[in-house]
């Protein structure tokens, strides 16, 4: 098994490489360039025009090295990284469709915001019951640290992981605001589900999760500051839909809390602004919301948010990694 996560994770990285080399002067040609929100920060505004959609390329190698390296476990039955590519891939649509109208209309504005929970919802409900149906799921909540069970009825669990999902999904998309932020908080959850998924003898969901952390260090190549390209909606969303969905594939959705931490934290930052900002007309917390904007404004360089938030994500990673240690008494 560790063979074939070697193979997915730098057969991912090459191939998102070479794809970026083609994808990237592609979107310059086509004028696929970002348009940045007029209250962000203003240095941001040199940004404008940097080509977007560049999560075409990652979505593409991982797509490449599940259908690949993944063929024996298709073969022997084995769906769960296929369940997971599905969901990632139309979340990766809502995204690539919300990205088409943003440049169509030259403005930072795209799908409504109604669109787009309506179409993650649904994304969500269809992927959990495929799980449940091939027995992936069961409607009992494992606690992560204290390893126990709790079960739940079938509508109440339902309920409560599409919310979770359409949640999760967002929370990953608020968190892509500066160059090589996403994907490198992503890269720790990722190799988290790696090994998590080799432990625990889930090879097809090794091959994913491997092969997503490749395609996330090769991203990084283009991104990382100064960005050559943006991963844009269509990655956003992509990369959103795959962390919540090795969550429950997994069967461990609680992992959530503290294996995103920092995509909860970017959240909870942008709610608490809007709410401070209503309920006292006017007045804010942070100096600009979500998070790494706030620390912006104090100062901190984008190189500087990219390794702080990176490392405070391996540092709950490797708790996250701890705290499922003894589910299946290892």
């Amino acid at each position: 098994m560790i063979v074939k996560l070697a193979v997915s994770f730098f057969c991912s990285l090459i191939i998102t490489y070479l794809v970026g080399r083609v994808l990237v002067p592609a979107l310059r040609r086509v004028k696929a360039g970002q348009s940045i929100k007029e209250d962000g920060p203003v240095w941001h505004m040199s940004k404008q025009g940097t080509p977007t959609m560049g999560g075409l390329m990652f979505i593409c190698a991982i797509a490449i090295v599940c259908l690949s390296v993944g063929i024996e476990e298709i073969a022997n039955g084995s769906y769960g990284h296929l369940f997971v590519l599905l969901l990632a891939m139309l979340y990766g649509a809502i995204g690539f469709f919300d990205d088409y109208e943003k440049l169509k209309k030259k403005q930072n504005t795209g799908l409504t915001a109604k669109q787009k929970f309506l179409l993650q919802l649904a994304c969500a409900i269809a992927f959990i019951y495929l799980l449940r149906l091939f027995g992936y799921l069961k409607p009992n909540l494992y606690v992560p640290f204290i390893n126990i069970t709790i079960p739940l009825p079938e509508i109440v669990y339902f309920v409560f992981a599409a919310f979770v999902m359409v949640g999760c999904v967002n929370a990953v998309n608020i968190t892509d605001g500066v160059d090589g932020l996403a994907a490198g908080v992503s890269v720790p959850v990722a190799a988290c589900y790696t090994a998590v998924s080799y432990i625990w003898g889930y090879t097809e969901l090794g091959i994913f999760a491997a092969a997503l952390t490749g395609g996330l260090v090769g991203f990084l190549i283009f991104n990382f500051h100064p960005a050559k390209v943006f991963m844009g909606d269509t990655g956003s969303l992509f990369l959103g839909g795959v962390i919540c969905a090795m969550a429950f594939a997994l069967d461990m959705p609680l992992i959530l809390v503290t294996l995103g931490i920092v995509y909860i934290i970017e959240t909870l930052s942008d709610i608490i602004q809007v709410a401070y900002f209503k309920l006292t007309h006017g007045k804010r917390v942070f100096k600009m919301a979500p998070l790494h904007h706030h620390f912006e404004m104090c100062g901190w360089s984008e190189k500087k948010l990219f390794i702080v938030f990176t490392g405070v994500s391996a540092i709950f990673a490797v708790i996250s990694f701890i705290g499922v240690l003894d589910r299946y008494g290892l």
